[in-house]
């Protein structure tokens, strides 16, 4: 498959518009821009990049990575492994939910090209598995998951703050270069490098399970 056509596959599973219910889920941003903890541009881009390299995004890279891994060496037993381990490691019940529903949704969604090479699985790890089963280089594909992660967060702030497009645009661009340099980092990662230390985002997960009149699932 030729660079352009892998290209336009990855956009198409990580666009807003692919299936997978993206849109209704906060991941405890919901919480924190309730309890005033994220307010503005600034300290949205610092919850975001806290994430990215410090809590769920990197996480979810590194699952990523482990995921394409297994499929390109055609260990159906690993990539298994990987999906359990992927769902054990949800720190709270709606960040479970939200990310084994998307990852169903994923997988039903992409059977449109071809039969996913899993069938359950936690998001990061259907997307890695699917990458993988494509021919999806791995560094673009963690690019562009870490971007759809992070653009999602930057959606659930517009909605919520409320956030402007200018500003929501703005931290989007001011989260390119740890994007990219979470991306690179996940490329080089094993799955002994899994470890995350957001423990505020945790527990305002954990939290917004009983947050009175929330927008959101998760």
């Amino acid at each position: 498959m030729a660079t352009e056509a892998r290209l336009l596959r990855l956009l198409t599973w990580l666009s807003p518009a692919f299936p997978v219910g993206a849109f209704g889920y906060s991941h405890g941003l919901e919480t924190a821009i309730r309890e005033g903890a994220v307010n503005d541009r600034r300290t949205l881009a610092g919850w975001i990049m806290g994430l990215l390299e410090h809590g769920s995004g990197w996480t979810d890279a590194v699952l990523a990575r482990a995921a394409w891994c297994a499929v390109t060496r055609e260990d159906h037993a690993a990539l298994d492994a990987i999906a359990e381990l992927g769902e054990a490691l949800a720190p709270s019940a709606e960040r479970r939910r939200e990310t084994m529903a998307q990852g169903e949704a994923f997988l039903t969604a992409v059977a449109a090209w071809a039969p996913p090479p899993i069938i359950r699985a936690p998001y990061p790890v259907a997307l890695g598995a699917a990458a993988g089963a494509a021919g999806i280089p791995l560094e673009p594909a963690l690019t562009a998951w870490l971007h759809a992660f992070a653009s999602n967060l930057v959606s659930v702030a517009v909605r919520l703050v409320p956030l402007g497009q200018t500003d929501a645009v703005a931290t989007i661009a001011a989260l390119e270069a740890t994007i990219l340099r979470v991306a690179a980092r996940a490329v080089e990662s094993t799955l002994d490098d899994l470890g995350q230390c957001a423990l505020v985002s945790d527990i305002a997960a954990m939290r917004h399970e009983t947050l009175e009149g929330r927008l959101f699932i998760s």
